[in-house]
């Protein structure tokens, strides 16, 4: 009987991209409303990307097994 394949789990995979590094880069949070308060500065930081930390990484590896 053949091997069954692992399901990538879609919404992480819209959510993560593994780097050259081995790492996973993700988008910042609070950046979808509420944004009239937040200073212009701020907001600026927040298009950057930022890396899940390793604590976390070997969860989302699981949910994106052909990453």
């Amino acid at each position: 009987m053949p091997k069954t394949k692992i399901k990538t789990n879609r919404a992480a995979a819209k959510r993560f991209r593994k780097t050259a590094s081995g790492k996973f880069k993700c988008g910042h949070a609070f950046k979808s409303h509420i944004l009239t308060k937040k200073s212009t500065k701020r907001k600026r930081n927040l298009r950057g990307a930022n890396h899940v930390r390793a604590e976390d990484a070997g969860r989302v590896a699981r949910m994106l097994p052909y990453l």
